[in-house]
């Protein structure tokens, strides 16, 4: 039942409005209908309106839903960039607080009362002896060690060195960082150098079990906010993964940032020192006293160091600040500049001998090697945003390369193209004719295809070995699209018409990339090959069909197309078939001297012969052969029949007269233009058009055509 305007809008706004009671709106109804019949028909108008608003949701909800998925997969996005920017403001702070330190340090080294001074007001601990300084260095460590072997598998990734002790420990709930779910209870142990996280034991108090380890050096901590019910949580970022955990209480979770950060610090503090007292010059050592003049001149000898041996001087100041300049690097994103170091560093070690401070020299350098690889990894991955096309992917690649990871550069460069292809084939609105949405397929894919050649050219330049990876890559992508089209053109069933102009469409977007020197003519081909054998043999058979139909209703009479019109419609058809000679077959008055089934024969075939030559390459040719023989045979062998079994003379002479039409005019024509289509002649159909001649010479014979 249709819903008034005015009635539909006045009951909408009487059920919108704010102070609506359902009780006393049934109430005031029930008193005010006339019996059954009012009540139904207001229940129907609900109904209506009902089925209205929700369709009116619906939609709503159906052309925002594009924008529902850009605005998450944006925010996503936003989150981790805001990610990253709190732990470069984190590692600004730590950079600043280590300059403090450090001009602290060095003043205390100009002016050794005030460094005293200083420590005296800041180090309630300074009286202690140094035999109580031990006794707290052992206390601790001992602590440490009872701690740890309630850790059941962390002997061996833990093993006890001096120095190392435990600064903080306790219990936390981790949460899932997407869905904020509680995943399980967790014991953490922090120590100066690095944080333990375990896991809880069942049915075992106190008893834990290993679950990861993080260095400090890589190890950023992120403030929470609170959003109740989530609260007291704080973030552990570990490049590229990151884990969520929530303390007891406000206060314990403030003594974990304090205690966390305090402990960063220390630990970029004493490597800072270590360092320098590393590049202090060590003054040589004393040799003994000896009572024989001839071992001294001995022991002059051999320490007099060879003039071949190079001392490498690692005590220069951006030697020494590279680490963290490296860092610095890695945090700001700056991968050009963190390159351009290690550049400069190869280039000043080339040449110098491998010595113990060179080794952890380059120890320190190859972890931040590990992490600015990582990172760029990261930048390549498929799950960063797509957009900005190949280019995008430049620098990542580029300083990859310049890191002598070539091809690491070129399989992450081509998994993040093919996400990006595959991505976008998806995106495309199957709606419309099929043509049209073949024609918005091949220029993405063979846009993309194109544009992601060109940028591997320009990236790849001078590393012919990555060459292969991409037509491997190429292949690869060609079949997915392969995919794609053959599901939309021959698994839905397409004409042969549509089938071959969408295949006319891939060929002619596939030869562009003859721009760059490649050419995947034949793996189109080679892929698209059983489909179209498939639509061949399947039109071939519908043709058979349809011409053996028309063979059983023959009754042998001549064509009266009524109207000139039609008369000269049909001189066109024929004309472009390339029969020339149709007009001796025409008479007076609209009449046409040939059978309606040898005339729909003949335009049924020339079409499939059209159709089919614009899907031919090499490897369908027999196929296509097959089939035109396969249809010729069966209106051949009608005619034979027709002319053996016909025993009224009229009818026999109407027969030869389309006998001589299908012989001496139709098969000249289709293997004139398969001939012309294909580039050779076809030997069976001139078999075909040899057997149909003997015929005509003895056609009292009865040996049929086969």
């Amino acid at each position: 039942m249709a819903l008034g305007e005015g009635g539909g809008s006045r009951l909408r706004r009487q059920l919108e409005s704010g102070g609506f009671a359902a009780g006393e709106y049934v109430k005031q109804l029930s008193q005010q209908s006339d019996g059954d019949r009012d009540l139904q028909e207001h229940r129907q108008r609900i109904q209506a309106l009902s089925e209205e608003t929700a369709q009116s949701l619906k939609r709503n909800v159906y052309q925002n839903y594009r924008q529902f998925i850009e605005t998450a997969r944006e925010i996503s996005y936003l989150e981790s960039e805001m990610y990253q920017l709190s732990h470069i403001l984190t590692e600004q702070k730590g950079i600043m607080e280590a300059v403090t330190q450090a001009l602290l340090l060095q003043a205390d080294r100009d002016d050794p009362a005030l460094g005293a001074r200083r420590a005296a007001a800041t180090d309630p601990f300074l009286p202690l002896s140094a035999k109580e300084a031990a006794a707290n260095e052992e206390g601790r460590q001992r602590t440490l060690t009872t701690l740890l072997e309630k850790v059941e598998g962390c002997r061996d990734l833990l093993p006890e060195s001096p120095g190392k002790y435990l600064v903080y420990n306790g219990d936390l709930v981790e949460y899932d960082a997407d869905h904020m779910a509680q995943i399980q209870r967790v014991h953490a142990f922090l120590m100066n150098d690095c944080l333990l996280v375990a896991t809880a034991l069942p049915n075992r108090r106190g008893a834990y079990r290993y679950d990861a380890l993080y260095p400090l050096d890589g190890l950023a901590v992120v403030n929470v906010k609170d959003n109740p019910p989530m609260k007291d949580m704080f973030k552990l970022l570990m490049f590229p993964e990151s884990r969520i955990f929530q303390a007891e209480n406000a206060k314990i979770k403030k003594e974990w940032l304090e205690v966390l950060e305090e402990t960063k610090r220390n630990r970029a503090l004493s490597e800072k020192r270590r360092l320098e007292q590393e590049a202090l010059p060590r003054p040589a050592p004393t040799p003994p006293e000896s009572t024989n003049p001839f071992e001294e001149d001995e022991e002059d000898e051999e320490e007099e160091p060879s003039a071949d041996e190079e001392v490498v001087d690692l005590s220069l100041e951006w030697i020494q600040e590279l680490p963290e300049d490296l860092d610095v690097c890695i945090a700001q994103r700056d991968f050009e500049g963190a390159v351009d170091l290690l550049d400069k560093l190869n280039e000043y070690l080339g040449d110098k001998p491998v010595s113990q401070p060179v080794k952890e020299l380059r120890a320190k350098v190859d972890e931040r090697v590990r992490q600015l690889t990582d990172v760029l990894v990261f930048e390549l991955s498929p799950d960063r945003s797509l957009r900005g096309g190949p280019r995008a992917t430049r620098r990542a690649v580029s300083q990859l390369i310049r890191l002598g990871q070539s091809t690491k550069a070129c399989e992450l460069f081509l998994k993040n193209r093919a996400a990006a292809v595959q991505t976008a084939i998806r995106q495309l609105r199957i709606e419309g004719a099929t043509l049209l949405y073949i024609h918005k397929l091949c220029h993405v894919f063979f846009t993309s295809l194109l544009e992601t050649a060109r940028e591997f050219e320009t990236d790849f330049a001078g590393n012919n070995g990555c060459y292969s990876a991409f037509v491997v890559w190429a292949r690869s992508s060609m079949r997915m699209f392969v995919d794609a089209f053959s599901k939309q053109v021959f698994d839905s069933k397409e004409s042969l018409s549509t089938a071959a102009e969408c295949v006319k469409v891939a060929k002619e977007h596939c030869k562009q990339l003859s721009e760059i020197g490649l050419d995947l003519t034949f793996i189109i081909h080679a892929l698209l090959v059983k489909d179209i054998k498939g639509a061949l043999q399947s039109y071939k058979d519908i043709i058979i069909e349809a011409t053996k139909h028309r063979n059983s209703e023959e009754m042998w009479r001549r064509m009266n197309l009524m109207t000139p019109e039609a008369l000269g419609k049909l001189r066109e058809e024929m004309r472009s078939c390339g029969v020339g000679n149709f007009d001796q077959y025409t008479g007076d008055d609209c009449w046409v001297n040939l059978s309606y089934t040898v005339v729909a024969f003949t335009k049924q075939t020339m079409a499939f012969l059209e159709e089919a030559l614009k899907l031919y390459f090499p490897e369908l040719h027999m196929v296509l052969l097959e089939s035109l023989v396969e249809i010729i045979l069966v209106a051949v062998q009608h005619v034979d029949y027709s002319l053996r079994c016909e025993q009224d003379p009229e009818k026999k002479a109407f027969i030869r007269q389309n006998a001589s039409f299908l012989y001496e005019t139709v098969l000249p024509v289709v293997e004139k233009r398969f001939e012309e289509g294909v580039g050779k002649p076809a030997k069976q159909l001139q078999d075909l058009r040899n057997a149909s001649r003997l015929m005509r010479v003895n056609p009292e014979s009865t040996t049929s055509v086969v």
